[in-house]
């Protein structure tokens, strides 16, 4: 009830054209946190290197007021800094704790604009990837609405900066001031540096091989002393030394001695799956004390990673799709880029990048990035609809290199790109090696958009009839719309080379082409199509939407090129849908023409529909198990789905079933008991 009646105070004050703290109180605006920093002066916050004097009121999720007086406030970045809609840096009077536990507790802090990515995701969704690589540190995604003196400026990323700390780089913290007893050996936060911010002979060095600007961020410019300046300086350059003489491969004498494995081969790949042009342009790494390694990380700065740069200056295209960072990101001149073209000379090299990119594939990389999209994409909308209000969608504000009209189109974009440049990266990366490169697989992109959380009706053009389950035979047929009826309601997966998989609701079986081998788009073989055991890697149960007029779609098949055809376009219950030769009748026979509409929510909840036994997972453990009662109630099979419909195993409901080998994403879990089927949905 406070949630409406602040939004109905807000509405009422916009029309008399007063801000939320003209009525004396600071509220969200959405379901995100709110922030609101004003000046002591009432002055636009404008510049890089002063910083401004301001008073901030946090507003979390929870309508809590937290006040902090006297921070500090400037604009930070490089090319965004000159943006209308500034990014920011905040420094506190003392540690603040601002993202709660498992946080850093320290004074220095970002709000990131995020205003050349239209879909305010990127710089979160790599942090993401880089948590389900395995990197040490990686920023903070907290997203919230800001204000400035009394203005909402929009969407935010509230995030960590990079720097020394625990819950950021925690790497050993030296002395301050020195002693002759101190241990120089670190820790330092290093960065080549692109843009060359810092002072040569103080802050930053050159290498003097490949003449990488190298800054040094820790220790802080007015703590470092010669001596620290002189050691790391000394350590870089006996990395690249080693890296670029004739026994650069060779496991003792080359750079392998002084890189960790593990960092350098998670962030390459986090590096290389985004399409960071800039990947080597900025370059985070570090080192601990007492440990000859560098560490690489964090990831940072990704707003025109995923093909949003639209410079050309690359190969001749701003299209990164086919493209490896480490051949055209920039960097080359002025960035670590020819360090790692060196280190892709080394077999040992090429063998870590291939396996650890296939274990992350294996892992699921790809669902978790969509999961972790979709699941951001919800939690920002109202924000990003407030944001694009005040900044548009439609124009471009840095290098975005397309354009379009919706928010959900950026969106796609991204996922699409992720989709089409992974699978590029497993040709290219076993092509680096020498490998036989696989056959580039088919992918498309289909016109229907499919939402895994629903399920969806497909009903005919002519007859109104729609999808349904013949039992009998394990055919697809056609009966006169049931609301109720779970064997109408369909749950559609977009596969990973943007084809449909349709699964039943009740039964858990897949739509799948019967047509021989051989057949083609002109081959008219009629045959009745099938309900089969889920299988997404069956190229049989894979299908594609093509629209035509009035949001009706053809149902075409991937195996053969048919298209799904109500069989005469009889409207009696029981008609079966048979397997038809695909031609310029597409766009204008009714038999070959459905509409899909979305019936239902897949059910998120754990509970099983009785309330004799239950259905429980313990997500720490990885345990899905029943409990019951009555434990002779659990009689029954059960089976565990992945998102794409495919049975990844069974157990008895008296058993326990383990999670923990499968990798993170959808699950469905599917039963009969007592003459009804039932299926729940868990997230692992």
């Amino acid at each position: 009830m406070r949630g409406f009646l602040l939004s109905l105070t807000l509405l009422i004050g916009a029309c008399l054209g007063l801000s939320a703290q003209d009525m004396g109180e600071h509220v969200r605006l959405t379901n995100l946190p709110h922030i609101y920093i004003n000046t002591f002066t009432g002055n636009a916050i404008t510049s890089r290197n002063t910083m401004v004097l301001a008073q901030m009121w946090y507003v979390d999720e929870d309508d809590n007021v937290t006040f902090y007086d006297s921070l500090q406030v400037r604009v930070r970045g490089n090319s965004t800094a000159g943006l209308p809609k500034k990014p920011y840096k905040l420094k506190f009077q003392t540690k603040v704790k601002l993202l709660g536990k498992g946080y850093a507790n320290t004074k220095k802090w970002t709000l990131l604009a995020n205003h050349g990515d239209k879909t305010l995701l990127r710089n979160a969704i790599t942090s993401l990837m880089g948590e389900k690589a395995g990197l040490p540190f990686n920023p903070a995604a907290k997203f919230v609405d800001l204000s400035v003196n009394g203005s909402y400026v929009g969407n935010y990323q509230l995030s960590d900066q990079v720097d020394v700390r625990p819950h950021r780089v925690n790497v050993t913290e030296q002395d301050y001031p020195l002693s002759d007893e101190s241990n120089l050996t670190g820790g330092y936060l290093l960065e080549a540096d692109g843009f060359y911010d810092f002072a040569e002979g103080t802050t930053g060095f050159t290498t003097s091989r490949q003449y990488v600007p190298v800054r040094i961020h820790y220790p802080d410019e007015d703590e470092i002393a010669p001596q620290q300046y002189r050691y790391i300086r000394d350590f870089v350059q006996s990395f690249e030394n080693r890296l670029f003489a004739a026994t650069f491969a060779d496991p003792q004498r080359g750079y392998r001695q002084l890189v960790d494995s593990t960092t350098l081969a998670n962030w390459y790949i986090c590096t290389e799956v985004s399409g960071n042009v800039d990947g080597f342009f900025s370059t985070y790494f570090y080192k601990d004390q007492d440990d000859d390694h560098l560490y690489w990380g964090p990831l940072w700065d990704y707003d025109i990673a995923y093909n949003n740069d639209n410079r050309t200056d690359r190969g001749g295209t701003n299209d990164t799709e086919q493209q490896l960072m480490k051949d055209y990101g920039y960097g080359e001149s002025n960035g670590c880029r020819r360090w790692f073209q060196q280190m892709w000379r080394d077999p040992w090299f090429a063998q870590l990048i291939n396996r650890r990119y296939k274990e992350l594939v294996d892992e699921g990389l790809e669902p978790y990035l969509n999961d972790k999209i979709d699941s951001l994409t919800t939690l920002i909308d109202a924000s990003q609809q407030l944001n694009f209000e005040l900044w548009g969608i439609r124009t471009r504000a840095l290098r975005e290199r397309v354009l379009y009209s919706t928010y959900s189109q950026y969106v796609t974009d991204v996922k699409q790109y992720l989709h089409r440049h992974m699978s590029f990266l497993t040709r290219a990366f076993a092509k680096e090696m020498g490998e036989e490169v696989p056959e580039e697989p088919e992918i498309i992109t289909p016109d229907f958009e499919a939402d895994t959380l629903s399920y969806y009706t497909i009903s005919n053009k002519g007859t109104a009839t729609c999808f349904d389950v013949d039992a009998t035979k394990d055919e697809l047929c056609c009966r006169q719309r049931s609301s109720d009826s779970e064997s109408q309601q369909w749950h559609i997966t977009t596969l990973h080379n943007g084809y449909l998989f349709i699964v039943n609701r009740a039964t858990g079986q897949a739509i799948s082409d019967p047509s021989p081998d051989g057949s083609g788009a002109s081959t008219n073989t009629g045959g009745n199509i099938k309900l089969a055991t889920a299988d997404s890697t069956d190229v049989r149960q894979q299908w594609n939407f093509v629209a035509q007029a009035d949001n009706y779609y053809n149902i075409v098949s991937r195996w053969s090129d048919h298209a799904a055809n109500l069989y005469s376009g009889n409207a009696a219950n029981g008609t079966r849908v048979i397997s038809y030769n695909s031609d310029n009748r597409n766009a204008i026979s009714a038999n070959r023409l459905w509409m899909v509409s979305k019936t239902g929510t897949v059910d998120t909840s754990i509970d099983a529909p009785t309330t004799d036994y239950a259905l429980a997972y313990d997500p720490a453990a990885g345990r899905l198990h029943f409990g019951a009662d009555d434990p002779q109630q659990l009689t029954f099979v059960v089976s565990v789905y992945n998102a794409a419909g495919r049975r990844m195993g069974t157990f008895r409901a008296t058993d326990d079933f383990s999670m923990l080998p499968y990798p993170t994403g959808i699950y469905i879990v599917a039963w009969s008991e007592g003459g009804r089927k039932h299926s729940v949905k868990l997230r692992r």
